[in-house]
């Protein structure tokens, strides 16, 4: 068994210098992209493949495939690239092609838990 594949209890073997991680998630790299720059648009690709855990290479590579498929637009803003989403976009998969892209953003890329009014104490 090597150091990428997955164990019997469902997780990877942890990289050198890395925390363990799961052997599969729910949403892809690109979903998790995508949601990063719907989170901050003027987000570097270094800090998007930080949160992701994906090289910079593989990071400019999936914005370049989420451009090209009309998911995001990139422009210059200055020294800095600064990103639009577009949420009515639908997804690319058979059994969700009827949904838009911005369900998920707004069930992911909305304020982080603790972020919005804070809940009433218990007495």
């Amino acid at each position: 068994m090597t150091a990428e594949s997955s164990s019997d209890n469902g997780r990877e073997t942890p990289r050198p210098g890395g925390p363990e991680r799961p052997a599969w998630t729910f949403l892809t790299n690109h979903g998790h992209v995508l949601l990063s720059v719907a989170r901050d648009p003027d987000i570097r690709v270094a800090e998007i493949a930080a949160r992701v855990g994906i090289t910079t290479r593989a990071a400019l590579q999936i914005l370049k495939d989420l451009e090209g498929a009309g998911y995001l637009q990139r422009a210059r803003v200055g020294r800095r690239t600064h990103y639009t989403i577009r949420p009515h976009q639908h997804f690319r998969h058979p059994a969700t092609a009827a949904q838009e892209v911005d369900g998920l953003i707004s069930l992911f890329a909305g304020p982080p838990p603790g972020d919005g009014p804070a809940a009433p104490a218990d007495r």
